[in-house]
């Protein structure tokens, strides 16, 4: 099953082609800047009952070298088909297209970003007649924007620098100047961004803090992600108010009654156990009926 960080790494360049030729600087090679930019097919099944599929793919057109072709690859881990499969894409397209075919991998650790960018050989050592050098994307050489300004000046950069340092304890800081950055955004600037980072980041506990941030800094966002995000910043709120009312009022909160609360992601719900937390003679009295 693909995950929602996958998806967030290989399509936050669909969004923005040119996102390509600003990260290409941190990459150390010189690519020219694309006049413009084209999504193509990612199948590339042949009559072969074998399908392949590359993640995203795209066609620039520049003034100086003409068009060619970037495949871009979102890769969470190690594995050992994937060179294989790259090399088959790469000269897939180059047959093709008849265009000159560069491959990106974007990652989100270390280990993996390593492991991805080792050139390799489809020949014997003394005769390496193909060799596949993919450009790498990841926590090791994007960069740390906790800036505002600088994350205001590039937004779609700002949320690939998030989604690439989503493990990394610099994405708190990453976020923040995001959020911040994002509050003077259009709203259809901004909600495929808010969207292209939430699932960037997963899983991860970084998750929370960028709902968090999106429900208060972000609030007037009607996405279906930012509606998600804000309901989940009220449910936090309001399982800690009654928390907070249950605590004053002297009563003993159970393990359970704690976890019971603090698990319910229905803001209503929450609402209508706080209105009972007032008069109840127990914590356990809240959820009587329920």
């Amino acid at each position: 099953m693909v995950s929602p960080p996958h998806e967030a790494m290989h399509r936050i360049f669909q969004h923005d082609p040119g996102l390509f030729s600003r990260v290409s600087r941190f990459l150390g090679v010189d690519i020219p800047k694309p006049i413009g930019a084209t999504a193509l097919p990612t199948d590339l099944t042949e009559a072969s009952p074998v399908e392949r599929r590359v993640d995203t793919l795209l066609r620039f057109e520049t003034a100086e070298q003409g068009p060619f072709l970037l495949a871009v690859e979102a890769q969470g881990k190690k594995d050992a088909d994937k060179p294989a499969s790259w090399a088959y894409y790469v000269s897939y397209l180059w047959t093709k297209y008849r265009l000159p075919t560069a491959l990106l991998v974007v990652c989100q650790d270390y280990a993996t970003a390593k492991w991805a960018q080792q050139p390799v050989t489809s020949g014997p050592a003394q005769l390496p007649t193909l060799t596949l050098r993919p450009l790498v994307v990841g926590p090791h050489n994007m960069p740390v924007i906790t800036d505002p300004d600088e994350a205001r000046a590039d937004l779609i950069l700002a949320s690939l620098a998030a989604i690439t340092h989503a493990a990394e304890p610099v994405v708190n800081a990453i976020l923040k100047a995001l959020s911040t950055a994002l509050r003077d955004a259009p709203e259809d600037i901004a909600d495929p961004i808010v969207e292209f980072t939430a699932h960037g980041l997963g899983d991860r506990p970084a998750k929370h803090l960028w709902r968090n941030l999106v429900a208060m800094d972000l609030s007037f966002y009607k996405s279906y992600i930012s509606e998600e995000i804000r309901d989940e910043g009220r449910a936090q709120a309001g399982a800690e108010a009654l928390l907070i009312v249950l605590e004053q009022r002297g009563l003993t909160v159970s393990d359970d009654v704690r976890g019971r609360i603090t698990a319910c992601d229905d803001p209503e719900v929450l609402r209508h156990w706080l209105a009972r937390a007032v008069t109840a003679p127990t914590a356990e009295a809240v959820f009587e009926s329920e």
